[in-house]
């Protein structure tokens, strides 16, 4: 963790002369350890376990992906290596974000081949994390302005950043989806899944969480229906769960993988019982095979760690295929998930962001970058992008 808070000026990099594996400004010995075990994943051999999380980066000018995306990519692939792409719209209607990329054009889809093409060509393995924003959103996104979509007419509580990507509104009022009107956003997710391996992609990652659309329908804290789409577990899990039949149907399960995050309460999605809702989840979709479940640790907030007594271990055992966690790991906490079995793979976000050669830094227990919250979401091309360094740019800018 002290790591993390060395700055990147030669001075201070250089006071540092006990970490273990790295000594005086040179790496040593490196060690071994559970995350850089190899893992069979289905159809696909992974070298090590460290997974870079999706993260939207908003960078897609007008939802369509850019070649600075292709550096983005390669910086952070290593030869067996999995990486989830950026969340990535699958229609029209599922945008909330100032330029986050899509799926569902042609266009789109071949200025993506580019990015996949990238990946490939340095050995890793690419999903692509698709999406559907649902009420988080805004009139300013939603095509002539009509509401977003959700599974309620409830209005999600704080602002938004507009299209423009300098101004903020609140959220629009949703319009909650018509039984008959389902099928077509199920349709959407399975012809954006179709795009995303006529990209090139390995396969796809449904975002089932974090309050967006497929969670609105998840949680019972904001799903109020009376149809077969509300009320109980069973119903407010059908959503989800015909969109995952659909996509296995169309790409084959050993390609599919899924988000949840029964326990976090992003844009006001809670639940009245977690992790009920979670291990039912994982049981259900044991019926359709797929090649992971990836959920996100109870404890997890975007501002700390919070208390909890609940672990993943319930659901992780529920589920029969491959398992991944993420929030927050740390390269301790990271290689105790893969001991404790709660996981098969770890998943990191915002230390893959800042440390684009992240598994070569945990190998070595090398120094980490700290990553700039402030250029999470900016639309630069390059800062806060593809410019945080590698280890070797550091170590030669510390030397005297």
């Amino acid at each position: 963790m002290g790591a993390e808070a060395i700055a990147l000026d030669g001075e201070k990099l250089s006071s540092v002369v006990e970490i273990s594996g790295y000594v005086d400004g040179e790496i040593g010995p490196p060690e071994k350890m559970p995350l850089l075990t190899p893992y069979q994943l289905g159809p696909f051999h992974l070298s090590h376990r460290i997974v870079l999380a999706p993260l939207t980066r908003c960078r897609s000018y007008n939802t369509i992906p850019q070649p600075h995306a292709a550096l983005f990519y390669a910086q952070r692939t290593t030869p067996g290596g999995l990486l989830i792409a950026e969340a990535t719209g699958v229609s029209e209607t599922s945008n909330g974000y100032p330029h986050a990329p899509g799926i569902w054009s042609q266009e789109q889809v071949e200025a993506w081949k580019p990015i996949v093409k990238a990946v490939h060509d340095k050995g890793g393995i690419f999903f692509c994390q698709i999406w559907h924003v649902g009420r988080v959103s805004h009139t300013d996104y939603q095509p002539n302005g009509a509401a977003p979509l959700s599974s309620t007419n409830k209005r999600m509580e704080g602002q938004l950043t507009l299209p423009s990507g300098t101004e903020t509104a609140d959220a629009s009022v949703p319009r909650a989806l018509k039984i008959e009107e389902i099928p077509k956003i199920v349709e959407d997710f399975r012809l954006a899944a179709r795009n995303a391996i006529l990209a090139g992609f390995d396969g796809v990652e449904i975002h089932g969480a974090h309050g967006y659309l497929i969670d609105q329908f998840l949680r019972d804290g904001i799903n109020d229906r009376t149809d077969a789409y509300g009320g109980s577990l069973e119903n407010r899990s059908r959503f989800a769960l015909e969109i995952v039949e659909a996509i296995v149907d169309e790409i084959g399960a050993e390609k599919v993988g899924i988000r949840l995050s029964p326990f976090t309460n992003f844009f006001g999605a809670s639940d009245s019982d977690p992790m009920g809702l979670g291990i039912h989840l994982a049981k259900a979709l044991n019926k359709y095979n797929i090649l992971y479940a990836h959920y996100v640790e109870p404890r997890f907030s975007f501002n700390g760690d919070v208390a909890t007594d609940h672990t993943l271990l319930p659901i992780r055992k529920a589920f029969k295929n491959s398992f991944f966690a993420a929030g927050g790991f740390t390269r301790e906490s990271g290689n105790e998930a893969i001991v404790s079995g709660i996981a098969d793979a770890v998943v990191y976000g915002r230390l893959f962001l800042a440390n684009p050669d992240l598994p070569k830094r945990f190998e070595l227990n090398a120094p980490l970058n700290p990553y700039n919250r402030d250029t999470f979401y900016t639309q630069d091309p390059v800062v806060g992008y593809t410019d945080y360094p590698f280890l070797d740019q550091v170590l030669h800018n510390a030397s005297p």
